[in-house]
C-alpha cells in the first residue's frame, strides 16, 4: 500500500471502515441539500412559494440527482474512510 493511501489529503489521515455509514450519508446530505435548496430558492424568486409545491419540484430534481451523485459520493467515501 502506498503512503498516499493511508490520507484524504494533505497528510490527513483516512477514517476506519467503521464510520463509512456516517461519512457516506453525510456526504449525501451535504449535496441533496445544496442542490435541493438551489432549486427551492429559484422556484421562490418570482413566485409565491409554497411548501409542497416547492418539495415536489425539488424531490423530482433530487432523486435522479441522487442516483447520478451516488457514484460519486461512494468514491468520496472510499478515499476518505479506510477499507475494512
Amino acid at each position: 500500500m502506498r503512503p498516499e493511501d493511508h490520507t484524504i489529503a494533505f497528510g490527513i489521515p483516512r477514517l476506519p471502515a467503521r464510520y463509512g455509514a456516517l461519512v457516506m450519508p453525510l456526504l449525501l446530505s451535504l449535496l441533496m441539500t445544496a442542490i435541493v435548496s438551489l432549486i427551492t430558492t429559484l422556484k421562490a424568486i418570482g413566485l409565491a412559494p409554497r411548501w409542497l409545491s416547492a418539495w415536489g419540484v425539488s424531490w423530482l430534481i433530487a432523486f435522479p440527482v441522487l442516483l447520478l451523485v451516488l457514484p460519486l459520493v461512494r468514491r468520496l467515501t472510499a478515499r476518505i474512510v479506510r477499507p475494512a
